[in-house]
């Protein structure tokens, strides 16, 4: 049974950081005090697993971080709960095929641990990372992602600034482009939003509407809380 969370963003302008989800992380958590942090996102490890020690603390869970663990496949097995934090996906997923993480954070989390996503994190729950807005800073062995759920998602989505002058493609229009070589539907989760996932339900949470996008078809705006249970009837990449 997938237990998933997956945010959009991990901070809100105006506000600490994973304030506006900690309530969210208390509720999904539950009775679970022990959290398995991912930090590969980001390049200062320490740095970035003090930071989510710091907000974990604040609700009463103890944070570990799989870089300081000298068995990162026996840590992910024995792990409660993790959270893979967010930064550049292309740098997390590369990290995670290198050292075995990918294949054993998946087969954890789709047999019911619990699995918190931010950002970064949040993308590689999808079948592929194709729908990131990050560079390529480094190349991983495949674009091949979790698969923890059939559909991609694209982070921190972001509306057309009908008054910009920039003249360069829109999220959207780049969304559209991925579907000009995909079938596979893209949920735009703006900053403030959120997935949970428990088994075969997947409910949009949050302050912010979230932006579907499918073959073939006009998008389609969602308004939480919504029941988004049929995305995961979605079809796979071709």
């Amino acid at each position: 049974m997938r237990r998933l969370l997956l945010i959009s963003n991990s901070t809100m302008h105006g506000r600490g950081y994973l304030d506006h989800v900690l309530p969210e992380f208390r509720d999904f958590l539950g009775s679970l005090r022990k959290v398995l942090f991912v930090p590969w996102a980001l390049a200062d490890h320490d740095a970035y697993a003090a930071k989510a020690s710091t907000a974990f603390a604040r609700i009463g869970a103890q944070v570990t971080s799989l870089h300081q663990s000298s068995n990162v496949l026996a840590a992910i097995g024995s792990a409660e709960a993790v959270f893979v934090g967010g930064g550049n996906t292309f740098r997390l997923l590369d990290r995670l095929q290198r050292t075995g993480a990918a294949a054993a954070l998946a087969a954890r989390a789709l047999d019911g641990m619990r699995y918190i996503g931010s950002s970064a994190g949040t993308g590689i729950s999808a079948p592929t990372i194709r729908t990131t807005n990050d560079m390529p800073i480094v190349e991983p062995r495949t674009l091949a992602a979790l698969g923890l759920i059939p559909f991609q998602i694209n982070a921190h989505y972001l509306d057309a600034d009908p008054n910009s002058t920039h003249m360069g493609e829109t999220r959207e229009e780049r969304l559209r482009q991925f579907h000009e070589e995909n079938d596979t539907p893209v949920l735009g989760l703006r900053e403030g939003g959120w997935l949970r996932v428990e088994g075969d339900r997947v409910e949009l949470r949050g302050t912010t509407n979230a932006r579907l996008f499918v073959r073939g078809a006009p998008p389609r705006e969602f308004v939480p809380p919504q029941d988004l249970s049929f995305l995961l009837h979605s079809s796979s990449p071709r």
